[in-house]
């Protein structure tokens, strides 16, 4: 009945734990949730009031599959102010939310037999859009002892004619791994020698707490062959309001567009007004919600490391932990399971990102203080019975 790509297509992990999560809720459990990935602060205020003032303006129309032009603008604007690069706006594309900037970009360049490499453990969708267009996933393993970046060794061993891209993603879900200066100038160095495009996706990249971000598009003979993907989702808290928005050369920003008018026509017109008010609007609420979460961050692996078998590294980016809790003796799923049903604390299982996610679970602290000690000692209460 249905087409063999289906076959090829994989899932988001953390949307069926939090359906399980709810169903639990329904029969009267009280369950702490650790396993979203996204900010529990509301939108500024500014940017919902732009929002409204923008469909009260008229902006419920059509406009131009890559994006309004104020808003393409907006965007080149904010990358030559954050990561000093200049792009015009025919370089830019707005899509709804980030995934499109994944899904789209390996739709328009990857055939089949083309090969892609892809941070493993990394976020879910990057092998899912890969397979199912037909490409290679080939897994670039971060490793934990590396502080949860690769090994450039083995970056270069796996590089070969047919590599087509290789997709990065600094600061990391799930790991909260940051790509270091030096990691990014030997990246660099072999895509420009291999002539490989690199998908950088830096959707974290004001969610930092150690160091400054650094983008590989920076780098010499980069601009022109990474796509620059960024979102306002976790900056702004802006999950459901899927705005995404990418900077890249002009062969590929004219592809996307076409594949933007076949999928879905373009972001919302209105949200996007609200996206140019959270980029050149005040960021004093972005620096608050970063500043909330390095007490969480603190926190959460304090108590992590207190928990026999566990051993969890400090993150340096996002708003997650990814504790190696093969001390326990358990594999990641049966853990991840057990302290959904036991504990009633939700979180994801570390193959959620990847066979090299074995071992780990993945806890989101995008919660309160008062959650997270919660779920910490009912964490200890159920391994203390085992």
């Amino acid at each position: 009945m249905f087409a063999k790509r289906m076959d090829r297509l994989g899932t988001e992990t953390a949307f069926e734990v939090l359906a399980k999560a709810k169903a639990l809720e329904a029969q009267g459990r009280d369950i702490v949730h650790l396993e979203i990935g996204e900010p529990d602060f509301d939108t500024p205020d500014n940017i919902r009031k732009a929002a409204e003032k923008a469909i009260w303006q008229g902006y419920t129309h059509y406009g131009p599959s890559a994006g309004l032009m104020e808003a393409r603008k907006a965007v080149c604007e904010y990358f030559a102010a954050d990561r000093g690069i200049e792009y015009e706006p025919d370089q830019i594309v707005l899509t709804p939310g980030g995934k499109p900037v994944i899904f789209l970009p390996i739709l328009a360049l990857v055939d089949h037999g083309d090969e892609v490499i892809y941070p493993n453990p990394g976020y879910p969708i990057y092998e899912s859009a890969i397979n199912f267009a037909g490409g290679k996933a080939v897994p670039l393993v971060y490793r934990e002892e590396r502080d949860f970046r690769f090994d450039m060794a083995e970056l270069e061993a796996k590089i070969n004619p047919k590599t087509k891209m290789l997709i990065l993603n600094s600061p990391a879900n799930p790991t909260g791994g940051i790509l270091e200066e030096s990691d990014l100038k030997r990246i660099a160095e072999l895509c420009v020698k291999n002539d490989v495009v690199v998908l950088s996706d830096e959707v974290y990249c004001k969610i930092i707490y150690e160091g400054k971000h650094h983008s590989i598009a920076t780098y010499p003979g980069m601009k022109e062959r990474t796509i620059l993907m960024d979102a306002h989702s976790k900056t702004y808290a802006m999950t459901g309001w899927r705005l995404g928005f990418a900077a890249m050369p002009k062969p590929i920003a004219e592809r996307f567009t076409k594949l933007n008018t076949n999928v879905y026509s373009h972001a919302t017109t209105f949200v996007q007004l609200a996206g140019i008010e959270a980029l050149k609007g005040p960021q004093d609420k972005v620096k608050e919600m970063v500043a909330t979460f390095d007490k969480r961050r603190k926190a959460i692996v304090a108590g992590m490391n207190s928990i026999k078998g566990w051993k969890c590294l400090m993150p340096k980016g996002a708003f997650y932990v990814f504790p190696n809790i093969t001390g326990t003796g358990m594999k990641s799923k049966e853990l991840a399971d057990k302290l959904l049903n036991e504990a009633g604390v939700a979180c994801l299982a570390g193959t959620c990102f990847g066979a090299h996610g074995e071992g780990f679970l993945r806890f989101s602290y995008a919660n309160s203080l008062t959650n997270i000690e919660k779920a910490l000692d009912r964490i200890k209460g159920v391994l203390a019975h085992q």
